[in-house]
Parts: structure tokens; C-alpha cells; sequence
């Protein structure tokens, strides 16, 4: 009885005690003895060190989840699909929903890898698209993909990343358009990547992209909402003709998913927590590590 009313009913030994009629003592002396005759048993269950990863990340970035799954030796983007399948599944997304998918590596390799069944949900773009073949800014395939394999309705947005200001205010005039931007007020999920600083990617530079002096303080993007490791947005001469979901948009998403696993991509995951555009994060744990570590760092640094 004492037994089932402090580990079953959550009381404690003084309010056994007084439920009963007995003292205190009495309580912990029959507590002990369920012990030593096996009526209860206490398990200490130890975390796997990807969920330790997983809670200091979720601690230390302020993240509503996270998960972190071992370092694989080969396609660890495609290895990050099966938690960010839970993360969608757990979130309760049903039919009607909306999932914002973003660009990049990390997100065409997860929905290469495949997405749960979620029928009937509602799969958009998250930005435009930009005049390159490389198969990661490829984004309205990974909406059609996406809601192939989840059973859901493509919202694909037929407009570019970026454009002068009359083409811009044109396409956003446009109804198919104005379809598409119009869900990013009440997305329900979100997926989407953490970029390196374009001075660490030459290749993808282009016209449309900010100067190397915009990009001096970035650590990193999100759809090229470009971000210091202190999660201060920094503003570059032509954001205002991007067509993409805006930083405050993204802080509304209930749900917004970040995959990225990249070492190097470590500030940028930290600069894109503490601005708020995104809420959770799938990543592998080397990349976790290095997170941690540079958290670490800092506050070492605060309190030298």
C-alpha cells in the first residue's frame, strides 16, 4: 500500500504518513523494506551517447527537439531521413497540414531517402529558384518528391529566388504565386537547411547572391536569411527582391526542422537556433560535438 501510493500515485512520505496515520519514519522503513524483498525495483536507465547529444543540443540551443544519430560511413545526409520521419509523425501533421520544405544538400538527400506516410498534407516551397543545375537548389522536385512518398498535395512555386523589384511585385501579383506564399503564415512544419557562407563556397556564388562584405560577420543561412553565431539577421543590399519565407515567418513554424551535418556548419547551427528561424534539429554526432564544443568555448570565455 505504501509502496503503490509513493512510486505509483507520485505522494510523498509526509502525505503517506498522514493518509495512514503513521509516522514519517514508519513510511521510509516500509519504503526500504519493498526495496530489500523486491516489491519495488529502481532502474537507472544510461542514455546512449546520441541521446545525451540530443538533450545537450536541445539544452544548449533552447531547441523545442533534436536528434543526433551516429556518424555513418557513408550518405550521412540520407541517414538523417528516419528522425526527421518521427519528428513530422510525432508532430500529430494529418491531412490538411501543411510541411515547408527549404533548399540544399542535407534536405534533397532526406527526401531522396523518403518521408513517412502522412496523407493528404500539403508539401510547398519555401523560396524560389535560382538559375543553377545543381541538383540541391532543384526545390519544387523536392516538394513533388515529398508529397509523393507522403501521400500529400504539391504546392510548387513557379518564380525565382530573387529578381529585379518590378518582377518581383509581378510574381507576387500573381494568384499560382500568391497560392504558395500565402501558406507560409500557417505552416504547420517546416524542413529545411543551414548553409556554410558563400566565401566558403565559391562555386555557387553568383549575381544574385550578397557581396563578400555583407557575408564578413555570417556564419551561416537559412534560405539566405544569413546569420551571425549571436543569431543577429544580417541585411544585404537586394534581400528585399528575395521571393522566400521570411525569419519571422520561420519563427512561427511549430516545427521547424534543420538538417545539416557538417562540422564546419557548427556556428551557423548555433547562429540559426539563436535567431529563431528554426526550433529543432537532425543532425549526425560529429556535428553535434562540434556544436557543443563551441558552446562551450563560449561560455568558457564569458566567465574568464
Amino acid at each position: 500500500m505504501v509502496a503503490k501510493l509513493h512510486y505509483e500515485s507520485d505522494m510523498s512520505q509526509v502525505d503517506i504518513a498522514k493518509k495512514l496515520g503513521l509516522s514519517t519514519a514508519t513510511v521510509s522503513r516500509l519504503l526500504q523494506k519493498a526495496r530489500s524483498a523486491g516489491i519495488v525495483r529502481i532502474e537507472v536507465i544510461d542514455l546512449s551517447p546520441s541521446e545525451d547529444l540530443s538533450a545537450a543540443l536541445v539544452d544548449g540551443l533552447k531547441l523545442r527537439t533534436a536528434a543526433v544519430i551516429d556518424t555513418p560511413s557513408s550518405n550521412v545526409l540520407a541517414a538523417l531521413a528516419p528522425p526527421v520521419g518521427s519528428m513530422l509523425q510525432q508532430a500529430g501533421l494529418r491531412s490538411g497540414s501543411t510541411l515547408g520544405i527549404g533548399w540544399g544538400r542535407a534536405v534533397r538527400e532526406v527526401t531522396l531517402a523518403g518521408l513517412p506516410r502522412l496523407p493528404g498534407i500539403v508539401t510547398t516551397a519555401l523560396n524560389g529558384g535560382m538559375q543553377q543545375a545543381a541538383p540541391h537548389f532543384q526545390i519544387n522536385e523536392f516538394v513533388r518528391l515529398a508529397a509523393e512518398q507522403m501521400g500529400g498535395i504539391p504546392h510548387f512555386l513557379h518564380a525565382p529566388y530573387i529578381s529585379s523589384s518590378e518582377l518581383r511585385d509581378a510574381f507576387l501579383a500573381d494568384p499560382t504565386v500568391q497560392q504558395v506564399t500565402s501558406l507560409w503564415d500557417k505552416l504547420d512544419a517546416a524542413i529545411v537547411g543551414v548553409g556554410l557562407t558563400h566565401a566558403a563556397n565559391p562555386s555557387e556564388a553568383t549575381a544574385a547572391l550578397p557581396g563578400e562584405k555583407a557575408l564578413s560577420h555570417a556564419a551561416g543561412d537559412v534560405l539566405r536569411h544569413y546569420v551571425t553565431e549571436a543569431g543577429e539577421i544580417l541585411h544585404w543590399d537586394g534581400e528585399e527582391r528575395m521571393i522566400a519565407a521570411s525569419p519571422q515567418q520561420l519563427r512561427q513554424v511549430p516545427l521547424c526542422i534543420a538538417v545539416a551535418a557538417t562540422p564546419a556548419k557548427a556556428a551557423g547551427i548555433i547562429g540559426a537556433a539563436r535567431s529563431g528561424m528554426i526550433n529543432a534539429l537532425v543532425t549526425d554526432a560529429n556535428t553535434a560535438q562540434a556544436v557543443l564544443d563551441r558552446l562551450s568555448a563560449h561560455k568558457s570565455e564569458e566567465t574568464s
